[in-house]
């Protein structure tokens, strides 16, 4: 057996991470003093060597065990954040959303509201809405209305869903409209502008005044609207209600200015010039042509 003779005093190789050992530096000074290593004390270096490299192999399998057993215990994704809101007829109602942005529903008026990671979905069942949204690239907020759809990510915009079409107004920013509202899908219709989806296309746009008042205050103002969708928003309002005119009066256009808090006298002003009466039945109003 070859025998080792440290020198005392000098300096230890500290490449090997192993000589950083308490125990083996305690030998070695302890030898160092002695002046020779005996075979027990080789064999006894060579042992602690060996439960060094175990223990830190078992160190690092405890340490890959844990990360393997976070990564499949971890929660999943969050569901979606769903919520409904709902008007009477005659009622508006102004909601904050949970990303700050606000809608204001008019008169029996649906909506369905679906918040997700990557996106912001609106769903208008029925009535009309105006919406101001908050500017976020990276979830794009979605309207959809019968078979169209309204994108945008941050504007201003007035959706009326109606049952003929879906008329789109936008107040603020632009907002791409079409069939479903996506990227490859419909037009670009921007602030100042209105358009309509009669369930196939978006019509080109044109001109509106945006600083008018409308719904919100008590107004209407359209460019060759049917009477029955006139009908439509006047019910919405509360008032008297009026029935639903027969198929050839409901499908008259009609275009103007029109104030909404007055549907008997507005309705009797509408029928001198298109050739229909107004007939008080108890609380409700019913048009008859001729």
């Amino acid at each position: 057996m070859s025998r080792l003779r440290p020198t005392a005093g000098a300096p230890i190789d500290r490449r090997d991470p192993l000589l950083d050992d308490p125990a083996l530096t305690e030998a070695l000074s302890a030898c160092a003093g002695a002046g020779r290593l005996s075979d027990e004390d080789v064999r006894a270096m060579r042992a602690n060597r060996r439960r060094a490299i175990a223990s830190a192999t078992s160190l690092a399998l405890v340490a890959m065990i844990g990360v393997g057993l976070w990564q499949t215990q971890r929660p999943s994704a969050q569901p979606p954040l769903v919520a409904r809101y709902e008007t009477q007829r005659g009622q508006q109602r102004a909601v904050r959303l949970a990303d700050g942005s606000e809608l204001r529903l008019s008169g029996a008026t649906r909506v369905v509201v679906t918040f997700a990671g990557d996106r912001r979905d609106v769903q208008l069942d029925r009535g009309e809405a105006y919406f101001d949204i908050v500017h976020d690239a990276a979830r794009p907020f979605t309207v959809h209305a019968g078979a169209s759809g309204a994108r945008v990510l941050g504007t201003a915009f007035d959706l009326d869903l109606r049952r003929g079409q879906v008329e789109l107004a936008v107040y603020r920013g632009a907002v791409r409209f079409g069939r479903d509202g996506t990227k490859e899908e419909g037009i670009v219709v921007k602030a100042g502008w209105r358009s309509h989806f009669d369930g196939f296309a978006a019509t080109a746009p044109r001109r509106f005044d945006v600083a008018q008042q409308d719904w919100r205050q008590g107004w209407l103002d359209t460019e060759d609207m049917r009477l029955g969708d006139l009908v439509d928003a006047l019910n919405r309002q509360g008032g008297p209600l009026v029935q639903t005119p027969p198929p050839a009066l409901a499908d008259m256009p009609v275009a103007g200015r029109f104030r909404l808090d007055d549907p008997a006298q507005l309705l009797d002003a509408i029928g001198a010039a298109y050739g229909f009466t107004v007939k008080h039945e108890g609380d409700q109003l019913r048009l008859v042509q001729g």
